[in-house]
């Protein structure tokens, strides 16, 4: 619930605003109600007093602030509702076509809430809230269909029909569980008109040897009061809880404050509070730093960043200390980017450095989201949302993680209308493997019996051999680039390349290997020359730089460069071309690093015209592999078209290996 997350002040009652019309003293009641902070009593008398008015235009006042009530108590599915009533009725106010957005994205109905965010920015352009619904509807669609590899499991055991949040580890073998529960079982009797249920508690649960959690209790009377404590965490060695505490009081104004406890055996003591500020402003949801020495926190005191509508938002603020038993300095406010005119709430300090913490103001999937921060090389924030699974279209909120693990548990509202729940989670061990096959590049035939070589940037390489059916597998590493180089007697080295690097799921990867036989000779696909010339055109420079790799791959090698022309000129002039054409490849690998002893080039005019093979057939069913493409064969065509193909098949750049024992010399 809305009021559970944000701890905010106890209830009071102050001046209220009514429109002109509400005369009715049911309706009355309820306006009072409500600007007391109780959303959920009033949401009754609302709708009581919705039955009873007839005049339409305070009916639908009355049904927006049902909607409201619904909105502050988390009932996404009630406010989608009650907004969609009044969003019908054109209400004035713009603000019920946005929470009408909100409250359709926490229902998981993003298309239609991608729609009235649209139409919002129409009726309200300069409000950022419009363009960022959007993007958090378009960017939550598709992080839910590329979710990453967290798993995400309900604490059943643990959880209770009421609210069960803001888990905290109280043992350093992680098997003792604090939480903040609002559960039958509380200390205090009253019912909170804001939500409906207890007055919150610090529960604990323990895990027995066999894995299995013991029935939640909650901490002794020295924790708990009448009053309503929560969201606590324990210092790194596990002998001091920061938490919560939220007074109550009918006569003025009381808000939250962070309080300490030492722990002696069993037993916490010498409770205190850490009077970061003075008794009416909220200080909640304490997270402290590895050393002690850092304590984020939750305030909406002067200096917090304004909302829309001009009232402080609930921001996160630090204090820092010296030493363990120094003073905190002044509060800190953590500012753009981690906070914005929304709410930031339950920060948690990683003992890595990482904070993290939940907001409703930054691109997210609904209600609230669960963000990373870290700090760049010049100490700026980076934010980051923690996407689905562990966000969701509802609250979710208070994690808390093993300091080497990526485990832990979280809270969050996704299950709807049955309130918060606890659910842990677990990264598992990325595992990243290859399959690849090795083929003959021209005949597309499996190579049996290759070497195979896995070249990581790590520096372990790794050495394997394909069997009959010419297939590999190696075992790869996260965060890794790797290069395959397959090689076999009578071909030409082949190899491709994989990276695990920024991959977050598990991942078998495909590959396929093609080696060129060096009895045949191989075509050097795309080398385009101008009609008559030998100048090479740009476009030509991607294959032959692909060519260059491969030479530089297999150094021993020496080859011989050919060009064909087609037969439509006379063969002096085609012996010619061909050769200058051939000359100009030549140049250029000579430009690009390869020794000009390694090179031969060759004209061949229209002496040799193609003979189809299987790809080209593929490619150009009309002309049968094996078929030589003579000048008599293209005659016989049916149409241009297919005679000005096969003259382009005919206008080829070839090499073909000469000797294999190049050392340099």
């Amino acid at each position: 619930m809305r009021r559970v997350k944000f701890l905010l002040l106890a209830v009071v009652v102050i001046a209220c605003f009514q429109p002109a019309g509400a005369q009715n003293k049911k309706a009355s009641k309820a306006y009072t109600t409500y600007d007391a902070g109780e959303y959920y009593a009033a949401i009754d008398q609302f709708k009581n007093a919705y039955q009873n008015i007839t005049d339409k235009k305070e009916k639908l006042h009355i049904a927006f602030y049902i909607a409201e009530c619904y909105r502050k108590t988390d009932n996404a599915p009630q406010a989608a509702l009650w907004y969609g009533k009044v969003v019908a009725k054109d209400y004035e106010n713009p603000l019920s076509v946005l929470y009408y957005a909100d409250a359709l994205r926490m229902n998981q109905n993003y298309e239609e809430a991608k729609a009235q965010y649209q139409h919002y920015k129409e009726l309200v352009p300069d409000d950022p809230r419009a363009s960022d619904g959007i993007l958090s509807c378009d960017f939550s669609l598709q992080w839910m269909n590329q979710p990453t590899g967290y798993q995400v499991e309900e604490m059943k055991f643990i959880n209770s029909k009421n609210n069960d949040f803001s888990p905290a580890y109280a043992r350093s073998d992680y098997q003792e569980l604090y939480f903040t529960s609002s559960r039958e079982e509380t200390t205090g009797n009253a019912e909170h008109g804001g939500t409906g249920q207890q007055f919150s508690d610090i529960f604990f649960s323990s895990m027995d040897k066999k894995g299995k959690w013991s029935t939640p209790l909650p901490l002794p009377e020295t924790i708990n009061t009448e009053a309503e404590e929560g969201a606590s965490e324990l210092s790194a060695d596990y002998k001091t809880m920061y938490f919560t505490r939220c007074n109550v009081s009918k006569r003025k104004a009381l808000g939250c404050e962070i309080l300490t406890a030492k722990r002696d055996g069993e037993k916490w003591t010498d409770v205190q509070s850490l009077g970061l500020a003075e008794d009416s402003v909220v200080i909640a949801h304490p997270a402290i730093s590895a050393d002690e020495l850092t304590l984020y926190f939750v305030s909406d005191m002067k200096g917090s960043i304004l909302t829309s509508e001009g009232k402080s938002s609930k921001d996160i603020w630090m204090v820092t200390r010296a030493s363990a038993s120094a003073k905190w300095s002044s509060p800190v406010n953590l500012g753009s980017p981690v906070n914005t005119p929304g709410d930031e709430l339950f920060p948690f300090a990683h003992a890595d450095g990482t904070l993290y913490f939940s907001s409703n103001g930054h691109i997210g999937m609904g209600g609230l989201d669960i963000y990373k921060a870290l700090k760049n090389d010049n100490g700026q924030w980076q934010v980051e949302n923690m996407k689905y699974p562990i966000n969701s279209a509802g609250d979710d909120f208070g994690i808390v993680f093993e300091k080497e693990r990526e485990s832990g548990f979280f809270s969050s509202s996704r299950k709807g209308k049955t309130g918060d729940d606890i659910y842990a989670f677990i990264l598992p061990p990325l595992k990243f493997s290859i399959v690849g096959v090795v083929k003959n590049e021209k005949t597309d035939e499996i190579i049996p019996e290759a070497l195979i070589k896995s070249i990581g940037s790590d520096g372990i390489t790794l050495d394997a051999k394909t069997g009959r059916d010419g297939i590999f597998r190696f075992t790869l590493k996260p965060g890794t680039d790797y290069v395959f180089i397959a090689e076999k007697p009578g071909f030409l080295k082949g190899k491709e390349r994989e990276s695990t690097k920024g991959i977050s799921q598990s991942t078998e990867f495909k590959t396929e290997i093609f080696l060129a036989s060096i009895e045949a000779p191989i075509e050097v696909e795309n080398i385009f020359f101008d009609l008559d010339k030998a100048d090479l055109r740009p476009e030509s420079m991607v294959s032959l730089d692909k060519l260059v790799e491969t030479l530089n791959d297999n150094p021993n090698v020496v080859i011989e460069l050919g060009s064909h022309t087609d037969s439509r000129a006379s063969d002096a002039y085609n012996l010619d071309l061909s050769r200058r054409r051939a000359q100009s490849v030549v140049n250029y690998l000579i430009e690009k690093g390869i020794s000009r002893n390694r090179l031969v080039p060759k004209g061949y005019g229209e002496s040799q015209p193609k003979t189809v093979d299987k790809k080209d057939n593929a490619a150009y069913s009309f002309l049968p592999a094996g078929t030589v493409l003579s000048e008599s064969f293209i005659a016989g065509l049916a149409d241009e078209d297919r005679q000005e193909m096969a003259h382009f098949l005919n206008r080829r750049t070839e090499f073909k290996v000469l000797r294999t024992d190049y050392s340099g010399k």
